[in-house]
């Protein structure tokens, strides 16, 4: 299977991005599956019920969220409704909606994807991401009864991150890393067979600050003072994740980032 995961898409620009490339990149790469973190779609700060349908409108298959999950209080109804929209598996029960879920592709195989939330230099505590995953990945094994599994590491600490590839290292064929906005360089394919990647960097504009515009991050930095909100910002975008090709046993074969448009070098996959 061909598979291509997007990373955290960021306001209005993020969203332009991706509805105006997807789908042609569908086409282009034969992919079987589409999953595109969405957390800060819509302002910079969660994701409203109508920037969602734009997404999957655009060939989105599944989105994530992350920390920011219900920042848009319409998501507390909304996620109920469509299934193809998961919030951290390691959120409190009582959240609403759900954290994983299996998924059919057109040719009859199913793809598993779950999101977990870090704990470290995260502003609030979050339950053990190691467990909800050794759990989930349990219930629907890889080879059993998915084809293909994705893991969306929503977490601030690149060594939690790595530590979570190699936990599900053989057990996965993706494990990638968002919310930190800044794309790693660092795709690989673990001894397990597992992809990985530290960051799959933001769908946005990357002539601001992860993803805000420059100017009020840079006077609370220098100044220590709040004047303003963050806003998004609003030039050209690149179009930032990871492409992973799988082989029969759902495991990686290929993974490569993927970088189109805006101020970052161009890579894609052949």
């Amino acid at each position: 299977m061909r598979f291509l995961f997007l990373g955290d898409v960021m306001g209005r620009a993020g969203r332009r991005t991706v509805v105006d490339t997807l789908a042609q990149l569908r086409q282009d790469w034969a992919l079987d599956f589409v999953c595109v973190n969405a957390e800060n779609a819509t302002g910079g700060a969660g994701l409203s019920e109508a920037h969602a349908e734009a997404l999957l409108a655009a060939g989105a298959d599944c989105l994530t969220l992350g920390d920011h999950a219900f920042d848009q209080r319409e998501m507390l109804e909304f996620i109920e409704q469509d299934p193809r929209i998961l919030r951290p598996l390691n959120f409190a029960k009582s959240a609403p909606g759900r954290g994983a879920a299996l998924f059919p592709t057109l040719d009859g195989k199913k793809v598993f994807v779950v999101q977990v939330l870090g704990q470290i230099f995260m502003k609030r505590p979050f339950a053990d991401p190691f467990s909800a995953l050794d759990g989930a990945l349990k219930r629907i094994p890889l080879g059993g009864r998915a084809d293909v599994v994705i893991v969306d590491m929503h977490a601030e600490a690149t060594s939690e991150k790595m530590a979570m590839g190699h936990f599900a290292d053989g057990r996965a064929s993706l494990v990638v890393g968002t919310h930190t906005h800044v794309p790693t360089a660092d795709a690989n394919i673990l001894p397990g067979g597992t992809a990985y990647i530290t960051d799959a960097g933001m769908c946005g504009d990357y002539n601001s600050v992860i993803g805000m515009e420059k100017t009020e991050p840079l006077r609370r930095f220098v100044t220590g003072m709040q004047k303003e909100r963050f806003q998004p910002a609003h030039g050209a975008a690149t179009l930032s994740g990871v492409f992973v090709e799988t082989g029969d046993c759902g495991k990686a074969i290929t993974v490569m980032s993927v970088r189109i448009g805006g101020r970052l070098a161009e890579s894609v996959p052949e």
